[in-house]
């Protein structure tokens, strides 16, 4: 029998992400730089805030700090600001305005539909989020020099890119359905979103674009994902460009004034070659005085290398070994050091991360945070120190102020869990199996059920993220996708896996470069895991077996149903992206090519659909622009044909995250499992409409 309190339980753990402190006190630190190394931050405790301001130079950490004097007033979310104050650039329809107190003035005025500025492609605009949130659009597409005298931005060509139709059925105002046009290119197709960089001189009054062919544009605007930005003395823009086949990426300088573009540094191999293992990753490239520090895979893992500026000649390997570069942290050219982030320093587990510094000529390698824990780290505007969060995913995080010795200047929070452990949570199980090669390590977490009895037997839930572009599971506490689904789970009374299969980042360009979009982050890895896994834990019911997952998660929980229907039994698929052939262009060229549709055709559920033997939930929101609700029509259409029995939810107004009915999708996949693997029916208690923290929406943008 589950009752209402499991489900309260769950509800909890479903709302720790949405209220940061709500049941973990001291557990993150968000450092606000007031000069320096200085810096305050907030601890939030429910409702209470406590205010702190920290002098790394002085080893002072003192509460009760008032922040007022050091709050900026609050300004238009829709305008980029100056790094002087004075002017703030915004979009105004299809083109770029800037304001300087009372006066506003146009950047551009040839704007038009499908061909305007400031603004990434539509298939990652999040345009029903955004009208959700009364805004018409995200922030511009802009960077400002960093002397405020000049506009980065560019000029997107949408023109040629295939339009799409979502319908609205009930609109806010309750009128008519209302059709919404989004232009989303497919795998395959000849066009997609171009953008074209130009520089705006804000006191001239002039602009220039750069001279070259325009920048493929896939999933988002180069501004906003790093690949854009300017030198440290505003003369030029540096930029990175790759061609479709993703087998050459290019570092080029753009003179800011003239509009001239020359290579700096390119790079070109058999297979993809990006700037950041983990495709979303800012680029690991950093342009010095005379150097370039520049990301490579070329000799199996992943490093830095050091170029020169002037004549692209390679200088010489920076880092070696086998381990993965993850974050550039410092360069400081008076020493001659880059401080980093790195993986695969840790011999228990090779995601932990690990801060390291090194000389730029390659010598004098060294461990700073000498320890077997996760480091989550952000470095002081200055360089001079780094606010360090260590942990692992059974141990609460413990904040300090660390200088680059690896010193502890200023201790800072010990999380407090009591109340998190007071629901009945308990840590989770960091796990290592073998893979389905019986050779290579895999690694994941798992969940026990609250209450746990070793002498019971419960069923299993694979919670599923595919990947290529980010793990499933962070080696930190708090793990497994904000805790959003594995920790409620477990509340519920399952026992919760999340793995990271071969195929995902984090490790050797071989593990990586097995991913395919049809392995569905190599689900044959999840199967042995949980033979392997059940083998020494005899209270896991493998007959009672489901799998749970959103967007990419939702294609492989479907995946997991039709191709290996002997192990899940019962399937949850959130937004899920089922078929290849018709997801956004970026997402499938980036892990299959530009030029594979064989291979996106094996990546469609909808092919296998009559494979279907267990119970499966499709849920999917009228509105999702990022993955449209056709998937999971197509999959239930092609359910129906095969004569399988399945149930669809088509959530009306809902976009792909489904923030605003978060609560009721989320009941609405727990009810399910619970009646298809605990055998009861659940509850009629249903969790009150969650409230996202504006921080979360943040990052989750």
């Amino acid at each position: 029998m589950i009752t209402d309190a499991r489900y309260q339980a769950a509800e909890q753990l479903l709302r720790r992400p949405a209220a940061p402190g709500e049941l973990v006190v001291g557990d993150r630190v968000r450092p606000q730089w007031i000069d320096g190394g200085r810096f305050w931050y907030q601890v939030r405790d429910g409702a209470d805030r406590e205010f702190v301001v920290v002098d790394p130079a002085a080893g002072t950490r003192t509460p009760g700090f008032d922040p007022m004097p050091f709050l900026a007033a609050p300004g238009n979310p829709l305008e980029v600001t100056s790094p002087d104050g004075k002017v703030a650039v915004s979009r105004s329809g299809h083109d770029l305005q800037a304001r300087s107190d009372d006066r506003t003035w146009a950047l551009t005025t040839d704007g038009v539909p499908g061909f305007g500025y400031g603004y990434g492609p539509d298939a990652m605009s999040y345009g029903t989020l955004m009208r959700k949130f009364g805004m018409p659009h995200m922030p511009p597409a802009v960077a400002w020099s960093p002397d405020s005298s000049k506009v980065l931005a560019h000029r997107t060509d949408q023109r040629s890119v295939r339009q799409t139709v979502l319908l609205e059925s009930r609109p806010a105002d309750g009128g008519a359905p209302v059709s919404h046009v989004q232009h989303y290119a497919y795998p395959g197709d000849p066009s997609m979103p171009l953008a074209s960089l130009v520089v705006f001189d804000i006191e001239a009054g002039t602009s220039v674009f750069a001279q070259c062919d325009p920048l493929l544009m896939p999933e988002f605007s180069p501004i906003m994902a790093g690949w854009a930005w300017w030198s440290a003395d505003s003369t030029a823009v540096y930029f990175l460009s790759r061609p479709r086949d993703q087998r050459t990426l290019t570092l080029n300088r753009m003179d800011a004034v003239s509009g001239e573009v020359r290579v700096v540094v390119s790079e070109t191999d058999s297979v993809r070659v990006g700037p950041n293992q983990f495709m979303y990753g800012l680029p690991l490239v950093r342009v010095l005085a005379d150097e370039v520090l520049w990301f490579s895979q070329r000799d199996g893992w992943g490093h830095l290398y050091r170029y020169s500026l002037h004549t692209g000649e390679l200088l010489g390997q920076v880092t070696s070994g086998s381990w993965l570069v993850r974050e550039i942290l410092h360069v400081d050219e008076t020493s001659r050091t880059v401080s980093f982030v790195a993986s695969g320093l840790v011999a228990e587990d090779p995601y932990r991360r690990t801060v390291c510094q090194v000389g730029l000529d390659g010598t004098g390698f060294r461990i700073v945070t000498d320890d077997s824990l996760d480091h989550v780290v952000t470095v002081s505007p200055d360089g001079s120190c780094f606010v360090d969060s260590a942990s692992t995913v059974d141990t609460p995080p413990v904040i300090t102020v660390r200088s680059w010795d690896g010193t502890v200047l200023v201790p800072l929070e010990t999380a407090d869990v009591s109340r998190l452990v007071a629901t009945g949570w308990t840590a989770p199980e960091r796990f290592r199996v073998k893979a389905a090669d019986g050779v290579t390590d895999v690694y994941g977490v798992l969940y026990k059920p609250a209450g746990f009895d070793p002498g019971a037997s419960y069923p299993v839930v694979d919670s599923v993220y595919p990947g290529p572009q980010v793990t499933r599971v962070d080696p930190c506490f708090d793990p497994g996708g904000m805790g959003l689904d594995a920790e409620p789970l477990a509340a519920l009374g399952f026992v919760v896996v999340a793995l990271d299969g071969r195929g995902t980042p984090g490790r050797s360009r071989a593990f990586l470069e097995s991913s395919t979009l049809a392995s569905a982050g190599s689900l044959e890895d999840h199967v042995v895991a949980l033979e392997q896994l059940a083998a020494s834990r005899p209270w896991m019911d493998l007959a009672r077996v489901g799998v749970m997952g959103h967007s990419g998660g939702g294609f492989a929980a479907g995946r997991a149903m039709l191709a290996h229907p002997s192990t899940y039994k019962a399937g949850v698929a959130l937004s899920g992206s089922h078929d290849a052939r018709y997801i956004g262009l970026g997402w499938a060229e980036n892990v299959d090519g530009a030029d594979n549709p064989e291979a996106w055709l094996r990546a469609s559920n909808v092919e296998i659909a009559d494979r279907l033997e267990g119970e499966l939930l499709l849920v999917h929101g009228e509105l999702d622009d990022t993955v449209h609700p056709d998937h999971s029509l197509r999959l239930a259409d092609a359910l129906i044909a095969a004569g399988k029995e399945f149930e669809l939810v088509i959530v009306p107004g809902s976009e792909h995250l489904f923030l605003d009915r978060m609560a009721y999708v989320r009941t609405k996949a727990w009810d399910f499992l619970v009646r298809a693997l605990l055998g009861v029916e659940p509850p009629k208690y249903r969790p009150a409409p969650i409230v996202i923290d504006p921080e979360v929406l943040g990052e989750m943008l």
